[in-house]
């Protein structure tokens, strides 16, 4: 199923669910003004066909001690499928990397990072961004304040 051939119940379902993945199927169904039954089989049909990727918590990263976040443009010397699926492997092994996108500019991928302060930022550019496979150069963007973080 691709997302032109979800209706308006589909799509309200989902909607509910990422403001709040802990809604009890009676509320789920009464925010869609179905009865749970037919909720509970859209909802496997959803998770199913992979719309529905998984639930997760929201953390407080200032209270885990991940409140300083930068963005990192990356620039590889070498472009390549082979390179590239090195990098993406080998940035799969960073705990700090908390997102990673492949980009259409003038570098190649852009790196959300999380640390507890600008040194402990500062030893993961140099210790393990820096080293990864065929990065060639990196600028930061430090954030100073999230205005929305879903």
């Amino acid at each position: 199923m691709n997302s032109d051939r979800m209706d308006r119940i589909d799509r309200n379902i989902l909607d509910a669910l990422s403001r709040d993945a802990r809604l009890s199927m009676a509320e789920l169904a009464r925010r869609v003004g179905l009865s749970k039954t037919p909720v509970q089989a859209r909802l496997k049909r959803l998770e199913k066909e992979g719309f529905i990727r998984g639930y997760a918590a929201i953390i407080d990263r200032e209270r885990m001690g991940e409140g300083h976040v930068a963005f990192v443009q990356v620039t590889l010397s070498d472009t390549r499928s082979d390179a590239l699926e090195a990098f993406n492997r080998a940035v799969l092994t960073v705990p700090e990397i908390d997102q990673c996108h492949m980009i259409a500019a003038s570098f190649d991928y852009l790196l959300k990072v999380r640390t507890r302060d600008i040194q402990a930022y500062r030893r993961v550019l140099g210790e393990k961004i820096s080293r990864l496979p065929h990065v060639s150069h990196t600028s930061t963007f430090v954030a100073m304040e999230t205005v929305k973080d879903r």
